[in-house]
């Protein structure tokens, strides 16, 4: 009788574990290795300083409704405290032409990778409490399995959304967000979304994915590069002559990335497709994750 049901509970997890989408499945597994490398974090207080009634949403837990505002009307309300607001991360990833692009059959993509490390990291977030949601997709942060799944979905059913740096919209101050993507735009453009983020009480990091192709340019002889996104294309009869000067201006680049974000008191990670995800999750992790303040 004991193997039976043992047989029939690990029937039922499979079924479960099929019904979850693939990159869920995988982000899921990526999270649990680098929860062993994760230790208790410190979280600042709740405090009772009031920020707004919001409606009730499903994953909402009964006790959080307030029943005297929700007495007043045909609905029910959640009393939602600053702290729960400041208390919330909002995730974004570049889905534009330019992220579905790796230079090998057994490299992931960009955009698999930046979409891999950001599910992974909303599965870690809601493990430890924390409030996320999709920069720009309409949706109030929540905690919890439910956060996870809903971001998933919102991954696949965005994926072919046009965006190359996100769009500003109005956050809770001294929210976090975390923007993840090539940032192969001019840094003329990146500069003022951040300055803007950060002038408006966010504390943010950029994620930066690049091919190990982006940063070497190891090919040789004579090349054609396509433009990903109406740049147009490029014939070079030894792509050698300009690899030197190429590098150099994509560690330039890079360097430019890393002085725009500590110039706004954020952080800057670079992460390489051939690399395993898990160090650069774990390292941002712990920087969303650490205490701040008093």
């Amino acid at each position: 009788m004991a193997d039976a049901a043992t047989l029939r509970l690990r029937h039922r997890a499979e079924q479960a574990a099929a019904r979850l989408p693939p990159l869920q499945v995988a982000a899921e597994r990526v999270a649990a290795t680098v929860v062993q490398g994760v230790h208790g974090r410190r979280r600042v207080g709740q405090g009772d300083a009031f920020w707004q009634y919001r409606h009730f949403e499903f994953g909402d837990a009964a006790t959080a409704v307030d029943w005297r505002q929700s007495a007043r009307s045909q609905r029910l309300f959640v009393r939602q405290n600053e702290w729960e607001a400041a208390q919330s991360v909002w995730l974004w990833r570049d889905a534009s032409p330019s992220m579905a692009w790796g230079s090998d059959a057994g490299l992931p993509t960009k955009l698999d990778r930046a979409e891999l490390l950001l599910v992974a990291l909303a599965a870690l977030l809601a493990r430890a409490g924390e409030r996320v949601a999709l920069l720009g997709g309409g949706q109030r942060p929540v905690a919890g399995r439910f956060a996870v799944e809903r971001i998933t979905q919102q991954v696949a059913d965005r994926r072919q959304q046009l965006a190359g740096l996100p769009a500003i919209e109005p956050l809770p101050r001294h929210a976090r967000t975390v923007l993840i993507g090539d940032f192969l735009a001019p840094l003329a453009e990146v500069d003022p979304i951040v300055r803007r983020l950060a002038g408006a009480g966010l504390r943010g990091h950029l994620v930066q994915i690049v091919d190990p192709a982006e940063a070497t340019l190891p090919f040789a002889g004579r090349v054609r590069f396509e433009g990903l996104e109406q740049e147009g294309n490029l014939l070079l009869a030894r792509v050698e002559t300009v690899r030197d000067a190429y590098v150099e201006r994509m560690r330039a680049h890079t360097a430019g990335l890393g002085d725009i974000a500590r110039a706004a008191g954020w952080t800057h990670i670079v992460h390489h497709t051939d690399q395993p995800p898990q160090a650069a999750l774990l390292a941002l992790f712990q920087a969303l994750t650490q205490r701040v303040g008093p």
